[in-house]
């Protein structure tokens, strides 16, 4: 699946990926390749990512909302940290 990370100031990440951890707003969900379409606020916390080639990348997100549809996934956050 593809993952792309969008902030007002920058693209954050974009590329292909095993799976996205976040901090929805009533607590953490993962998305996995197949993973039913949803929208869902972001609360403050970790997105942790496992890219296609296995590496671990971590961001820290003030907040935000996640789209996941047909294996595309696109977060819309502020405030990110590597």
């Amino acid at each position: 699946m593809n993952l792309v990370i969008l902030s007002p100031e920058k693209e954050i990440f974009s590329g292909a990926v095993k799976s996205v951890q976040v901090p929805g707003a009533d607590g953490s969900f993962q998305m996995l390749n197949n993973h039913a379409p949803i929208v869902a606020a972001l609360g403050k916390g970790n997105v942790n990512v496992v890219t296609s080639t296995g590496e671990k990348v971590s961001f820290v997100v003030e907040g935000g909302f996640v789209e996941m549809l047909n294996n595309e996934v696109a977060l819309l956050v502020s405030g990110v940290k590597a």
